[in-house]
């Protein structure tokens, strides 16, 4: 989506706003002047408490003149410090001659870090938070959380529940490299059976079977994963036995 569904001018009323708003779907706008530069921010909420107070729809949006911006060559650490701050969602990305370039919000923030992202506040496009949505991905053993998502590389941190397990599968075209964070269980890897504990690792070459299994009865086995290849998609799992008949 581009970044000019979020810019309205001192002169809408709050119900263009709110139509605004409904268009972009992330409940903030930027207000902009004749020339496209900042002046102010609103946020639905802000929209919402004004109308509570006895102001009308067809009147001109009130908004904060005082917020956060960023000249598009600025570092990553003053983003990252600014988004540390709860009540920052959102920062208007300014160039050099203090017009409006791009918008960068918390969620995207984030979504840049899950994908490795080449920070550049100008280029940066507009990014579908909706993946965001979905990096906790639920299985009938557990869960697993991706923490990168990068072109050659991909991380997760995998949680299986007491006494569940893994199917026994291979990977064509990665590697993966287990370290266990907390738990207890074995690994088949090939004929090989081992036994893991807190801060064992593991290594598994493309093209080898492996399984993990949580051995404990009450406790939840969790190892982080580091997948290295060239495609990570899920047609890449060969599964040669599965408890919960997904073969």
């Amino acid at each position: 989506m581009s970044f000019k569904n979020f810019i309205v001018r001192d002169n809408y009323k709050y119900l263009d706003a709110l139509k605004t708003i409904d268009i972009n779907k992330k409940s903030f706008l930027v207000v902009v002047d004749k020339d496209e530069i900042p002046i102010g921010v609103v946020t639905e909420g802000d929209i919402r408490r004004r109308l509570i107070s006895g102001a009308s729809l067809e009147d001109k949006i009130c908004y904060e003149k005082e917020f956060i911006s960023m000249k598009d060559t600025e570092s990553f650490l003053k983003l990252f410090e600014y988004f540390r701050y709860e009540k920052i969602n959102f920062i208007p990305i300014l160039a050099n001659d203090g017009k409006l370039k791009n918008i960068i919000s918390k969620k995207q923030f984030h979504l840049m870090l899950l994908k490795d992202i080449e920070y550049d506040l100008f280029k940066l496009p507009f990014l579908d938070e909706k993946d965001l949505d979905y990096e906790v991905f639920n299985r009938p053993w557990g869960f697993y959380k991706s923490t990168l998502l990068a072109e050659h590389v991909q991380s997760k941190i995998i949680t299986v529940f007491p006494k569940e397990e893994l199917s026994l599968q291979k990977h064509r075209r990665r590697e993966e490299h287990w370290i266990i964070i907390k738990g207890e269980g074995k690994i088949i890897l090939e004929e090989s059976i081992i036994v893991v504990e807190q801060g064992r690792y593991v290594y598994i070459p493309k093209g080898t079977k492996h399984k993990v299994i949580n051995t404990s009865e009450k406790e939840n086995l969790i190892f982080a994963e580091v997948q290295l290849g060239d495609y990570f998609g899920e047609d890449d799992i060969i599964r040669y036995e599965d408890k919960y008949g997904r073969l």
